[in-house]
């Protein structure tokens, strides 16, 4: 990947930027019920203001399909930033237009402006060239900050790059990319990789371009039960996408190939199908009987599992082992976790299920490095570009 300019690397003194974050955030009761990813953004934030900018702040707010949705406004956002600055932030009613414009014209240094959902409008996300003129006429210089956002090719993004004298990355982004891009280089050996969530689908490029970096690769969640009905296990009612056993098989012949550790649950969590409030009970092996439903990995797999990760230098971590939401489903990916985290390993998590998880269970300080960018890690670390780091200006 070529060498991006940094935020670093520029002097803000009497310019306006617009930095890109993502302040994609909960909301309930009208309130940000997680500030992480506004937290994230701090340290650009302040940097910039340090060094003698003013900024106009852009980003998207949930999905409003393109047009106003009221309870995807920003101002829940803005009362919470000023309250994390400990400094007052200005809002717009508008993320272009000359209205925007003037408020952004009549920026100080050391002053924040926070521009309205840009999803609102359907340019955003189509990447429209005027929707991208508009947001470059609002600064001289151009951060991003946001890396859950890069893979995307949208207009704040991608498009106004190329409108803009410069196009920098922020701390953030920058970390991002150091953590997960030291996974795919150089990693420290045994370097293994636990992948979970529900579906197969989401993560064929991860598993296919894991298997040539990592030396053990271990399967949980519901993604597991497509795997093993690849190799003629049977599964019981448990979720299985039928039309990726094919490629299960498939992947499943590649791994013979290879030296790569791939471990599949050995035994399961399970519930009679559909009954999620029935007490779990455990399978004596790997197949999971007709009316059944398998919700999490079982113990002889919990133990198997921690003892890879005692072994392990650099560990990637991405979805969880099983319905961890519901506390009687989530021995697995509390076990799990708890390993990452009590182990001298590099520890990077990835995926928003799985930074939720290790919120529920208190260990993030145990981990190195928690993304703020799921969809972006992804694809990052399936070996696709992102377009929103191709944008960016190249060092000289």
């Amino acid at each position: 990947m070529p060498a991006k300019i940094s935020v670093r690397d520029l002097d803000f003194t009497g310019k306006t930027v617009f930095l890109r974050v993502d302040f994609n955030v909960p909301l309930e009761g009208g309130q940000v019920a997680d500030s992480s990813r506004l937290q994230a953004a701090l340290p650009t934030i302040e940097l910039i203001l340090a060094k003698g900018g003013a900024l106009v702040l852009g980003s998207h707010l949930g999905r409003p399909g393109g047009k106003r949705v009221k309870e995807l406004g920003m101002a829940p956002v803005a009362a919470k930033l000023s309250e994390l600055l400990a400094s007052q932030i200005a809002s717009a009613e508008d993320c272009i237009g000359p209205e925007v414009e003037q408020q952004a014209r009549e920026l100080e240094a050391g002053q924040v402006l926070l521009l309205e959902n840009l999803r609102f409008h359907p340019g955003e996300t189509a990447n429209d060239p005027r929707f991208a003129d508009g947001l470059a006429r609002l600064a001289d210089l151009y951060v991003n900050d946001a890396f859950g956002t890069v893979h995307r090719d949208h207009a704040s993004v991608v498009g106004i790059c190329s409108r803009m004298p410069v196009a920098a990355a922020g701390l953030l982004l920058e970390k991002e990319l150091l953590c997960l891009s030291r996974l795919l280089s150089k990693p420290e050996r045994p370097f293994i990789a636990l992948i979970g969530g529900a579906k197969v689908s989401g993560k064929v490029e991860l598993l296919s371009n894991l298997l040539s970096k990592v030396d053990a690769l271990l399967i949980g969640g519901a993604m597991s039960y497509t795997l093993l009905r690849g190799r003629g296990v049977a599964t019981g009612d448990s979720p299985v996408e039928e039309d990726r056993v094919l490629f299960a098989g498939e992947l499943l012949q590649t791994v013979r190939r290879t030296d790569v550790k791939f471990r599949l649950p050995s035994d399961h969590t399970i519930i009679p199908a559909g009954q999620f409030d029935s007490r779990p009970t455990h399978t004596p092996g790997e197949s999971i009987p007709e009316g059944m439903a398998g919700v999490d990995i079982g113990p002889r797999t919990v133990q198997d599992y921690c003892k890879e990760i005692g072994l392990a230098k650099t560990i990637l971590w991405n979805g969880p082992m099983g319905i961890f939401e519901n506390p009687s489903f989530d021995a697995g990916t509390r076990a799990v976790g708890t390993a990452i985290a009590e182990s001298t390993a590099l520890s990077v998590v990835g995926g928003g299920d799985t930074v939720t998880a290790v919120g529920k269970f208190h260990l993030e300080r145990g981990m190195d490095h928690l993304s703020t960018g799921g969809g972006a890690a992804l694809e990052l670390l399936s070996g696709k570009p992102l377009p929103g780091v191709e944008a960016l200006t190249e060092k000289p």
